[in-house]
C-alpha cells in the first residue's frame, strides 16, 4: 500500500565513515558516530525520525484510537489477582481503573489450616487489608516507573523493594516496615532486580551489575546496621551472571552462577547467614545445572536437574550434605531424547515438573511419600495447543499446586490442583469484557519444510467468520528464535483487533528457540544460527504454496533478538513479505558482539561465538547481520517500522538507528519510533503500552489493507 502523499522528506543521518578492521577485513561503518548518546546532533536526529514517522502515521491516528478503544473495553480496568499464601497472609494485586500501575496487598490467614484462597471483591477492599505498595503513588513525578526486587520478610514485617526510574535497570533498593508503612533509612543505589531477605529477615541479599550491566556481586546488608554491606561473592569471568534466593524450604540461602552453557550453585545454611558459601557441583564447561531442596524418606537431599551427557536434562537426587557424592546419587526422572525436562520444585509431599514434549509446554507430579518419589504423572489438556505451567507456589508444606493454563482462544486460567487425588479447581479466568466468545476462533498446528528437510512447527489462530476456507488471507507471522525462548499458545486482548479484522495470527516455531527441545535450540545458535532465518522463510513460503496468504498480504513480527530475525529475512527474502515490524531489535550484531566493553556482549558469546578472537565466527556472522547485509538496492524490500527506546540497555537504540538509516540510503521504505524516556521493555504503564501496541496494531493493518476493516 502506497504511503499518503504530500510528506516531508525522511530525515537523512548524515554519512561519517569510519573503519572497523578484525581478522584481515575492513568493515566501513557510515553511521556508527549515532551510538554518541549524548550528542545534540545525536538527539536531533532521533527526533526527526520520532516526528517523520508521526507525520507518516497521522492519518492512522483514528484507527489507533479505535484499536486503543477496542483493548481498553475488553479489559477489566478494575480487577484482582489471585490470592497466594506466604506465611501468615494471602497476598494478591489489584488494578484500579484509570490507574496505570498495580497494588500490591495482602490479608491474614485465618488459622494454620486455611488453604483456600479467600473471595475478595473486585474493587472493593476486603476488611483487613494492607496496601503494601501503591506502584500508583510512588510513580508520580515520573515518566517512568519500573519496580524491580520485591520481598517480604519472613515473618512478614517488612518489606524489600527496589525501583527504577530511568529505564536503565539501575534500581534503587529500599526497605519498609510494614507496620508503620515508613520506609527506614536503608538505601541502596544501582542494585539489580532480585533482592531476597534471609530466612531470620535480619539480612537483605541483593546483587549489583559492573560497568556492562552484568550481575556479578552479591552483597549482604544488615536491616538497620550502620556498617558499610559485606560482599559475599563476586565473579571475575565475563561470561557468568550471578543471583541469590532462598530456598522455599528456607533451609537454604543459593547463589546461582551461570553462563548460557555452564552453571554453578553455592549454598549456605540458612541458620548461618554470615557464613561462607559451599559449592554444590563445581562448574564444568557445557554442564547446566539447578537445585532443589527436598526432604525425601525423612532426609534431607538436593534434586538436581542437569543436562551432563543428558541432553534432555536428567533429575537426580544427592545427599545435602555431600552433593558431591557419586555412592549416593539417585535419579528421579532419566534422560529422554523426546524429552526437555525444564524445572523441578519440591514440597513437603510431591515435586512439581515443567517440560516440554510434542513441542508443547506441560506439566507434572511426582508423589512422594515413605516408600520415596513415585512416578511423573503429567496433566492432561483438552486443546491441541496449550501452554501450561507451574505458578506461584511459594509454601513448602502447602497441599495444593498452583498453575496457569492457555492458549491462543482460551484466556490465561489460575488453578489449584490437589496431587493427591487428581483434582483441579478453577481459582480465576481472565476476564475478557464484551462479547467474546471462545467457539468464534479456530487454532491450528501445520509443518513446513525447511531445505534441509526438518519439519518446522507452526501455530495458527483465526476468526472463523472472518477469514473464507479455502481463501488467501492477510496474516501476521510472528517469530523469535533464540536463547533456547520458546513462543507457546497464549491468549491475547490486543491480538483480538487483527483477528476480527481476518487477519490469520501465527507463530513460526524456529529453530534456536527451545520449542523442540535442546537439540532445537542448538541447531539454531552460534555456526547454525542462519538455520533461524532460513526456516522463517521457509515457514513463509509453506503459507503462501498452501493458500494461506500471500506476499502482499503477509506481515512479519519480531522483537530483541527476534528483531534480528527480521532484518536477516528482509535481506534473505524481501519479496515474501509485504511488510516487517521489528521491535527493539538486534540488527547491528556483529559491531555489538565485538565490543566486549558494551552491556553484557561477553555473556553472548556463547549464543552466538566469539567474533573478536575466532575468525570463522567473525566471517560466519557477517554472512548474517542484518546492518552489514542491506542490499545497495532496497527499494524492493517490505515497508519496515522499527520500535526502539532511547535507554535500552539490552539493545542499544544506535542499533536499530544505525540500520533505519543504511535502510533509507539504500531505497528502503522505512520508518523509526524511538521511545525517549523508556528502557528495553518499552513504556512503563498498562495505558501507555496499551497505546504503543495500537500504533503498531494500525500499522500491521494498513500494510494488509485492512486499515478501513470493521472488526468483526
Amino acid at each position: 500500500m502506497a504511503l499518503p502523499s504530500g510528506l516531508p522528506s525522511a530525515p537523512h543521518a548524515p554519512q561519517k565513515p569510519i573503519t572497523r578492521s578484525h581478522h584481515g577485513h575492513d568493515f566501513v561503518d557510515d553511521y556508527e558516530w549515532l551510538r554518541e548518546k549524548e550528542n545534540p546532533e545525536v538527539v536531533s536526529h532521533l527526533e526527526a525520525e520520532n516526528a517523520f514517522t508521526e507525520l507518516e502515521n497521522r492519518h492512522l491516528e483514528g484507527l489507533r484510537e479505535t484499536i486503543f478503544e477496542e483493548i481498553k473495553s475488553r479489559v477489566q480496568e478494575t480487577d484482582l489477582g489471585t490470592p497466594t499464601r506466604e506465611g501468615g497472609y494471602w497476598y494478591y494485586s489489584r488494578t484500579a481503573e484509570g490507574k496505570q500501575y498495580g497494588i500490591q496487598c495482602r490479608l491474614p490467614i485465618r488459622d494454620s489450616s486455611d488453604w483456600t484462597p479467600p473471595t475478595i471483591e473486585v474493587g472493593v477492599p476486603a476488611d483487613g487489608e494492607e496496601v503494601l505498595f501503591d506502584g500508583n503513588v510512588e510513580a508520580e513525578g515520573h515518566d517512568f516507573f519500573s519496580l524491580g526486587s520485591f520481598d517480604v520478610s519472613p515473618d512478614g514485617s517488612r518489606l524489600v523493594y527496589a525501583t527504577d526510574l530511568e529505564g536503565d535497570e539501575r534500581y534503587t533498593l529500599r526497605i519498609r516496615d510494614l507496620s508503620t508503612g515508613v520506609d527506614l533509612p536503608d538505601v541502596v543505589a544501582q542494585t539489580a532486580p532480585g533482592a531476597t531477605f534471609d530466612a531470620s529477615g535480619r539480612y537483605v541479599f541483593y546483587p549489583t551489575v559492573d560497568d556492562s550491566w552484568r550481575p556479578d556481586t552479591i552483597w549482604r546488608h544488615e536491616v538497620g546496621g550502620s556498617s558499610d554491606d559485606v560482599k559475599v561473592f563476586e565473579e571475575p569471568d565475563d561470561r557468568y551472571w550471578v543471583g541469590v534466593g532462598l530456598t522455599r524450604s528456607r533451609q537454604y540461602l543459593a547463589i546461582e552462577i551461570g553462563s548460557k552453557i555452564t552453571s554453578e550453585t553455592l549454598l549456605l545454611d540458612s541458620g548461618d547467614p554470615t557464613g561462607e558459601f559451599r559449592v554444590v557441583w563445581p562448574r564444568r564447561e557445557g554442564v547446566e545445572y539447578e537445585i532443589e531442596h527436598a526432604i525425601v524418606q525423612g532426609s534431607d537431599r538436593l534434586l538436581v536437574l542437569h543436562n551432563d551427557g543428558a541432553e534432555g536434562f536428567e533429575l537426580v537426587d544427592v545427599p545435602a550434605d555431600d552433593p558431591q557424592s557419586t555412592s549416593d546419587r539417585r535419579v528421579v526422572i532419566p534422560h529422554l531424547a523426546s524429552r526437555r525436562l525444564e524445572s523441578v520444585d519440591a514440597f513437603a509431599e510431591h515435586l512439581l515438573v515443567d517440560f516440554r514434549a510434542d513441542g508443547l509446554s506441560q506439566i507434572g507430579t511426582i508423589a512422594l511419600s515413605d516408600a520415596g518419589y513415585g512416578p511423573l504423572e503429567p496433566l492432561a489438556f483438552d486443546e491441541a495447543l496449550f501452554s501450561a505451567g507451574w505458578s506461584s507456589n511459594p509454601e513448602f508444606t502447602q497441599p495444593t499446586a498452583r498453575f496457569v493454563a492457555t492458549s491462543f482462544v482460551t484466556p490465561s486460567t489460575v488453578f489449584d490442583y490437589t496431587v493427591g487425588d487428581g483434582t483441579r479447581r478453577v481459582l480465576k479466568q481472565q476476564v475478557v469484557l464484551g462479547d467474546y466468545d471462545p467457539a468464534d476462533y479456530e487454532q491450528s498446528r501445520e509443518w513446513a519444510t525447511a531445505s534441509d528437510g526438518t519439519r518446522i512447527p507452526i501455530s495458527l489462530v483465526w476468526r472463523r467468520d472472518a477469514v473464507p476456507a479455502g481463501t488467501p488471507a492477510p496474516l501476521h507471522l510472528y517469530g523469535y528464535g533464540s536463547y533456547e525462548h520458546s513462543i507457546d499458545p497464549g491468549f491475547s486482548v490486543a491480538r483480538l483487533s487483527l483477528l476480527d479484522r481476518g487477519v490469520v495470527f501465527a507463530v513460526a516455531h524456529v529453530r534456536g528457540g527451545g520449542e523442540m527441545g535442546r537439540a532445537w535450540y542448538e541447531n539454531g545458535k552460534t555456526l547454525t544460527k542462519r538455520n533461524t532465518f532460513t526456516d522463517f522463510v521457509a515457514v513463509a513460503d509453506h503459507l503462501i504454496a498452501t493458500g494461506r496468504t500471500t506476499p502482499d498480504t503477509l506481515v512479519a513480527e519480531g522483537g530483541s533478538a527476534g528483531g534480528l530475525l527480521m532484518g536477516a529475512v528482509a535481506n534473505l527474502a524481501p519479496d515474501r513479505f509485504a511488510g516487517i515490524l521489528a521491535a527493539v531489535p538486534f540488527v547491528d550484531a556483529l559491531t555489538s558482539i565485538l565490543d566486549p566493553d558494551l552491556p553484557l556482549t561477553v555473556i553472548e558469546w556463547d549464543e552466538w561465538g566469539d567474533p573478536l578472537h575466532d575468525p570463522e565466527v567473525y566471517d560466519y556472522m557477517r554472512t548474517y547481520s542484518p546492518y552489514e547485509n542491506v542490499a545497495d538496492d532496497a527499494s524492493d524490500y517490505p515497508r519496515i517500522l522499527a520500535v526502539t527506546s532511547f535507554n535500552d540497555t539490552r539493545v542499544l537504540y544506535v542499533e536499530p538507528a544505525k540500520w533505519v538509516a543504511r535502510l533509507r540510503e539504500a531505497g528502503a521504505p522505512v520508518s523509526l519510533k524511538i521511545e525517549m524516556t523508556a528502557g528495553h521493555g518499552g513504556v512503563s504503564g498498562r495505558y501507555e503500552s496499551w497505546r504503543e501496541r495500537a500504533f503498531e496494531i494500525a500499522w500491521l493493518l494498513e500494510v494488509l489493507g485492512r486499515a478501513e476493516a470493521p472488526a468483526a
